[in-house]
């Protein structure tokens, strides 16, 4: 993608099990993804569209939910999902930058789906290949998901750009304002690395060819360059987020915290 900048040092819990940070990023990931969408519920375009991305909403919900029950399963403390979800503040959240970011406008909106989706797709088709039988699972489940995610958002992408001078203007913009997130998602950190290293989960490298063709392929259709020599903003799949984080969990927790335990 483009240079990036040093990696922060913000330590994770310490955890026997070196896959435990890294299903717990993507539950994050997924986690966080789905809250930002889930804000669109009434405030969609067109109806059909807001039911889109309802319903994408749900889907990555349910993967987070999988992820976050396997990860407590691997860090063995007696911590639950919700735990995990509820119960740990902003700088303990692994997800990257990308997906925290507000949503703004539909064509933003459009473009950190499509930024997340062409990452989330083939990353899960190396997940579902992978040795860790209960990551290949949650992926096979989530693959056919994610392809229709990556044709949804990837059409929007060429509606935009090959639409009217409002919308292209509007694309232009939210390209301009969030490309610099993308660099994130494919840069590993020292865990990832570690595990990339043991074969446990993909190596990012490889990812980047399939990704890098669809991007060129969904630009030309949409008449929109491909940026370059755009610099990869980092910190979220570290601990340092932005602002935005902390807004978003003060909403999403807020019922959990005030009311310790609840349950239906």
């Amino acid at each position: 993608m483009s240079a990036t900048q040093p990696e922060p040092a913000v330590a994770a819990a310490p955890t026997a099990n070196p896959l435990f940070p890294f299903v717990l990023q993507l539950a994050d990931t997924s986690l966080i993804l789905a809250h930002r969408l889930s804000e669109w519920c009434g405030h969609g375009p067109v109806l059909e569209q807001d039911l889109a991305l309802a319903n994408i909403a749900l889907d990555l919900l349910g993967e987070a939910r999988s992820y976050y029950q396997y990860a407590a399963e691997l860090e063995g403390r007696g911590r639950t999902e919700d735990d995990l979800a509820y119960l740990r503040s902003a700088v303990e959240y692994r997800n990257p930058l990308l997906v925290e970011q507000p949503n703004g406008d539909f064509a933003y909106t459009i473009v950190r789906q499509f930024l997340f989706d062409n990452f989330h797709y083939q990353l899960l088709k190396g997940l579902k290949d992978g040795p860790d039988t209960q990551l290949a699972a949650i992926a096979e489940k989530s693959l056919k998901e994610a392809a229709y995610h990556l044709k949804w958002s990837s059409e929007w992408m060429i509606r935009l750009g090959d639409g009217t001078p409002e919308s292209r203007q509007r694309l232009d913009k939210a390209i301009a304002t969030l490309w610099r997130f993308s660099g994130e998602l494919t840069t590993p950190t020292a865990a990832e690395t570690n595990l990339q290293e043991l074969g446990l989960v993909p190596d990012y490298a490889a990812l980047l060819p399939a990704m890098q063709a669809h991007t060129a392929h969904v630009l030309a259709e949409a008449t929109v360059p491909v940026p370059e020599g755009v610099f990869a903003q980092q910190g979220g799949k570290s601990g340092r987020h932005s602002e935005h984080l902390g807004y978003l969990l003060t909403e999403l927790q807020y019922m959990q915290r005030t009311y310790p335990g609840l349950t239906w």
